[in-house]
């Protein structure tokens, strides 16, 4: 029988390894080695074991056979649905100037098969009768998470733990505490010697005509050669997630899978819990607290096809689905779609390469679209959907503004301005809730005056400039620097500094003027722990407390019908960092934070404290008016050369020696201005990173603009082989950000 050859990528990062390596795929292995699997092999001249990734399979030998070694064994399989991620890879290489190996282990990120845990099961102890009397008790109690297992066991009859835990919330103490109250019992293994099947809920929500219209027409892409891609733009609450779900169906219905990616798990439970509900053990739920081999038993059961919906973060997007036909982006807008490690991937970028080469739909949805997204419907390249109205008929809460300055000038320096005050004391009389945000975002010490609200800015990029400790005022785009400022240049005032306000501040203000009140507070410190913010979450909407005061953390997709006031404090924090897309984070934060007030009968209201109220990302945040936004952060956008009127690349470089660092991304720099012939091509930098250190490594960065993006791409290409020929980076980290 004639050989059977492999081409192999190392997993090793040192881009001088960055190719295929051959290897002879043994007779006891053909069955298994396939493009995409994941092997050991033995490399180098110590023959030491390695993971490498199966790019392709051939009969002819690159050199003499007997130079050629054996692969060692398979760890993971391969098939049609690993090479279209080994392709994907490729592509990532390409467009995001990573290594192959990088964007393999992206792609690829189990890395060996892990044996998973046997089941265990929780089963009612008791008849449904006395178990409903329970869950009544408990509900009244406010012993939420008890509570939301003891339904689910009640429901479903058999309640797998890792559903349990994974979509419940559910701790080991909250199972115990049922067990010992004679609730449910505990057992190893499937009780009925099969494999246990959570069903889906038949229970419909009815789509409204809006809805129905978004439905018909994404639908309607599967028809085309390629599948479509949609924008799906829908105000807040007008249940953009029904029509998700209905997607997926039709999807099933044509046998084919769907992905459903969400930002942040922890921040949407309300999205996984509905996406369960409605799909059961047809739908995994991917997350960071998986075991290696509960993640590796998703993946598998992906593969197999018995998975049907995939939910979960930015990695969700890498399931081996053998037949993938839906890959939604919910929030689409949202930062935590962007890898922050190499490769620095856009996760709608590569939903839009996955959906394009395995003829997928691909919708992005959002209240709030990115700029980008939107100017690709605007130009063409995706197809707008809207839906324009609240799902049941909620009228959108109305919206004030109140000028911080005029507050200060007329004697009031709390952070709680007398308009908020008199909304607060009467949502405390009516008995309803209120939610106040902080806006925090991006806070890097930008000096503001609080008399005329001017922010000092740089001469030469328009963005903030950053205050660090010496005083010193630095624009971490171009590296211009200023000395101390004491008094506003605009207004002479003296009231200028830096706003210190936090989540504790104001849970003691708001105690201080309502002591009858009841708070809770949602942020990073009170949030730590495996169930924080489900655990606060869930005591809010139980009505354990009136007001909820928190960070952006607060403001994500939560629907708590009793909200009928969001306070925003500080709306314009995040106009002021050094990112030219300060203005559109700010109208998105502030668009969804005005969206979780009023959205059940009552009438929400909308308080937004600013010291910028004519700022047009203030006040279109205010009408709840995207088109207005956008059409003034469009010409901002232009002016500038930034996204999407052009292109935008960052080269991040660190090292701990900062010599080294210094030295290098001057010949960087130089290399890019002087040896790329690529005429319009503007470099600013190097220059320190918004966080020039952490844990004693130095950062810095360099950005590159230019109005096309094939160009930008080569650029990219250039610069990677620039740095792979010269072994003085080696001890250097560099990761390229596209946009």
């Amino acid at each position: 029988m004639p050989d059977v050859y492999a081409d192999v990528i190392i997993d090793i990062s040192a881009r001088r390894l960055d190719r295929s390596f051959q290897y002879r795929v043994p007779e006891a292995l053909r069955g298994e080695v396939e493009t995409g699997s994941v092997v050991e092999i033995p490399f180098g001249a110590g023959d030491r074991a390695v993971r490498g990734y199966v790019t392709g399979i051939s009969g002819e030998p690159l050199v003499a056979p007997e130079k050629i070694k054996d692969i060692s064994k398979v760890l993971t399989g391969g098939g049609d649905a690993d090479a279209n991620l080994v392709w994907l890879a490729g592509w990532m290489r390409r467009r995001y100037g990573s290594s192959m190996s990088q964007a393999l282990r992206t792609v690829f990120p189990v890395k060996r098969k892990v044996t998973a845990r046997q089941e265990r099961y929780l089963l009612p102890a008791a008849d449904e009768e006395t178990l409903r009397q329970a869950l009544g008790e408990l509900t009244r109690k406010h012993a939420a998470a008890r509570a939301r297992v003891l339904d689910a066991v009640i429901r479903d009859g058999k309640l797998p733990w890792s559903l349990a835990a994974d979509r419940l919330n559910m701790t080991a103490k909250v199972a115990a505490a049922l067990e010992k109250a004679g609730l449910v019992r505990i057992v190893t293994g499937d009780p009925d010697g099969e494999k246990a099947q959570t069903p889906g809920d038949d229970r419909r929500v009815e789509l409204n005509a809006g809805q129905r219209h978004a439905l018909e027409v994404i639908s309607a892409g599967w028809a085309e050669d390629p599948p479509g891609r949609y924008l799906l733009h829908g105000v807040t609450g007008s249940g953009k997630t029904e029509v998700y779900m209905a997607l997926a169906e039709a999807c099933i219905a044509r046998g084919r899978q769907a992905i459903v990616l969400i930002p942040e798990i922890a921040l949407t439970y309300q999205t996984v819990m509905r996406f369960s509900r409605r799909f059961g053990d047809g739908v995994a739920v991917m997350n960071s607290r998986l075991s290696e081999g509960e993640r590796y038993a998703h993946m598998e059961r992906a593969r197999r096809g018995e998975v049907k919906v995939m939910v979960g973060p930015r990695s969700a997007l890498f399931a081996p689905f053998p037949n993938l036909g839906l890959i939604v982006v919910d929030e689409e807008h949202e930062p935590a779609y962007e890898s922050e490690t190499s490769p620095r991937y856009s996760a709608r970028e590569v939903a839009f390469a996955r959906g394009e080469r395995e003829k997928a739909l691909v919708v992005l949805g959002s209240a709030t679209p990115s700029v980008k997204a939107y100017h690709m419907a605007k130009h063409g390249a995706l197809k707008l959907v809207t839906l324009p109205e609240r799902a049941g008929g909620a009228a959108m809460p109305e919206v004030s503004i109140v000028d911080m300055r005029r507050e200060l000038r007329e004697g009031n320096r709390s952070i709680i301005s007398r308009r908020l005050y008199d909304e607060l004391s009467l949502v405390l009389k009516q008995g309803r809730q209120a939610m106040l945000f902080i806006n925090r975002r991006g806070y890097a010490g930008f000096l503001c005056c609080r008399s005329c609200g001017k922010v000092i800015t740089c001469p030469h990029c328009d963005v903030s400039m950053t205050q660090h400790r010496d005083g010193r005022l630095v624009c971490h785009y171009c590296g211009h620097t200023q000395g101390p400022v004491r008094a506003c240049p605009f207004c002479g005032s003296a009231h200028i500094g830096t706003f210190r306000a936090g989540t504790e501040q104001i849970e003691e203000e708001v105690q201080r003027l309502f002591p009858q009140a009841r708070t809770l507070r949602m942020d990073l410190d009170s949030t730590r722990g495996k169930e924080g913010h489900a655990r606060i979450l869930s005591a809010f909407a139980e009505h354990e407390a009136d007001i909820l005061i928190g960070t952006q953390m607060i403001v994500k997709g939560h629907d708590f019908p009793d909200v009928t006031l969001m306070g925003i404090l500080a709306a314009d924090l995040s106009l002021h960092v050094a990112d030219y897309r300060a203005a559109e984070r700010t109208f998105q934060l502030l668009t969804q934070a005005a969206g979780r007030a009023g959205r059940a009968d009552a009438p929400g209201r909308v308080v937004i404290q600013t010291y910028d109220p004519e700022h047009y990302a203030v006040t279109a945040a205010a009408a709840q008016d995207y088109e207005a936004f956008y059409e003034e952060e469009l010409t901002y956008r232009e002016m500038g050369g930034y996204p999407p009127a052009g292109t935008l690349t960052a080269i991040h470089v660190s090292c701990p020696d900062r010599e080294l660092l210094e030295k290098a991304c001057g010949y960087l720099a130089m290399f890019i201005r002087e040896k790329i012939p690529c005429r319009g091509l503007t470099v600013l930098g190097p220059t320190d990173e918004a966080v020039a250190k952490i844990q004693d490594i130095y950062r810095k960065v360099i950005y590159i603009k230019h109005a096309d993006r094939a160009a930008m791409t080569a650029v990219i290409g250039m610069i990677g082989r620039y740095i792979d020929a010269n072994e003085g980076f080696a001890p250097l980290t560099v990761t390229v950000e596209a946009d």
